[in-house]
């Protein structure tokens, strides 16, 4: 069993950036992992996705080029770089560990644990 623990969350002005960290406890070799968010009022959507060996990323098209997801599994942490952000960006980011191809992970949502979240918030 796995533990997800988001943290990086803050304010942050337009154009500015955040990395966020996912840090799991457990064994996440064989574990694809996940940033999911969700603002007020709209429904959870996949912003990026990595694949176990890390060699596969998935990226939503409203973050490619902006967004860069990584992990280091020797210091069991997923790294979401987060740069020119926007105020659509403003949400609550989720990381989750799944056993799911990236695109899968990504577009259906498909995580076995999941963390609790930490706030973005994009305002001037």
């Amino acid at each position: 069993q796995l533990q997800l623990v988001e943290s990086g969350g803050d304010l942050v002005q337009p154009g500015g950036s955040l990395r966020l960290s996912c840090t799991v406890s457990g064994f996440m070799d064989y574990y694809g992992i996940g940033w999911f968010r969700q603002a007020p009022g709209k429904e959870r959507e996949g912003v990026s996705c990595i694949s176990a060996s890390g060699h596969y990323t998935y990226y939503a098209d409203s973050v490619k080029g902006r967004f860069t997801l990584s992990r280091d599994d020797a210091k069991k942490t997923v790294f979401l770089q987060m740069n020119n952000l926007k105020p659509e960006d403003t949400a609550v980011y989720y990381c989750a560990a799944g056993g799911s191809t990236v695109q899968a992970m990504c577009e259906m949502g498909l995580g076995d644990y999941w963390g609790q979240g930490t706030q973005v918030t994009v305002s001037s």
